[in-house]
C-alpha cells in the first residue's frame, strides 16, 4: 500500500489542481475531438501550459462549471482537465458525448460537495462511487474493479461506521492508473495542453 501512496507524493501540494476539480481519461479520441464534444468556443481553443488552466478558469468560471479546459494525448487516452469543474463526471449529456463509442475514466474532487469516481463506456456509467464511500457503487457493473479497489485501498466492502479512508484522492488516481495504464503523473502536466473555454448553457 505504501508504494501506492508514494506514486503521488505531489499530488496535494501541486498548485495548479485547488479545491474542485476533475480529470479525466478518454481513450483513443484527440484532445481537439475530445474538447469539440465537450462543447467548447472553439474560436478560443489554443495551445497553453498546464499552469495556465486554473488561471483562465478562474478568469472565466462560471456558477456551475470550469471557464477554462484542457486536454492533452498521453499513449493511447487523452488527459483532459477541468479546474474548479465537474461536468465530464457528473452532467450527463456532455459525458454522454465525450464517451461516445469510447470510455472515460473520471476522479473529481469537490471540497463542498461530493467527491467521484466514474467510469464510463459509450455513454451509460458501468461504475460509479464516492471514494469515500466504495461500498455505495452504482453503475450497470459497479462490480468491475473490485480487486483493483481492493489493492489500491479503496475496499468495496468499507464500512464508514468503522474507519476513515485516507488518502482518497490518491488512491481514486491509483485506480485510474490501474485502468487506464497511464497513473497522473507531474510529467503528464509539463506537455502543452490545448486549451479552450466551455460554451455557455
Amino acid at each position: 500500500m505504501t508504494e501506492i501512496l508514494q506514486e503521488f507524493p505531489w499530488l496535494s501540494e501541486h498548485e495548479g489542481l485547488g479545491e474542485i476539480y476533475c480529470v479525466s481519461f478518454v481513450r483513443d479520441l484527440s484532445p481537439e475531438e475530445v474538447l469539440r464534444r465537450f462543447g467548447v468556443d472553439e474560436s478560443t481553443v489554443e495551445e497553453v501550459a498546464f499552469d495556465e488552466l486554473d488561471e483562465r478558469s478562474v478568469e472565466s468560471m462560471r456558477d456551475d462549471a470550469a471557464g477554462y479546459i484542457g486536454a492533452v494525448k498521453v499513449g493511447a487516452w487523452t488527459l483532459v482537465i477541468e479546474p474548479g469543474g465537474w461536468q465530464i463526471a457528473v452532467d450527463r449529456e456532455i459525458r454522454a458525448r465525450v464517451s461516445r463509442g469510447t470510455e472515460v475514466v473520471s476522479v473529481c474532487r469537490h471540497d463542498y460537495a461530493s467527491d467521484s469516481f466514474v467510469y464510463v463506456v459509450d455513454g451509460e456509467p458501468v461504475v460509479w462511487f464516492d471514494p469515500m464511500l466504495p461500498d455505495a457503487r452504482s453503475g450497470s457493473d459497479p462490480d468491475r474493479f473490485v480487486e483493483e479497489m481492493r489493492e489500491v485501498g479503496l475496499d468495496p466492502d468499507h464500512d464508514i461506521g468503522d474507519s476513515h479512508i485516507d488518502f482518497w484522492l490518491e488512491r481514486s488516481f491509483a485506480l485510474a492508473g490501474r485502468i487506464t495504464g497511464l497513473p497522473l503523473s507531474p510529467e503528464m502536466l509539463e506537455l502543452p495542453f490545448l486549451g479552450a473555454e466551455p460554451l455557455e448553457d
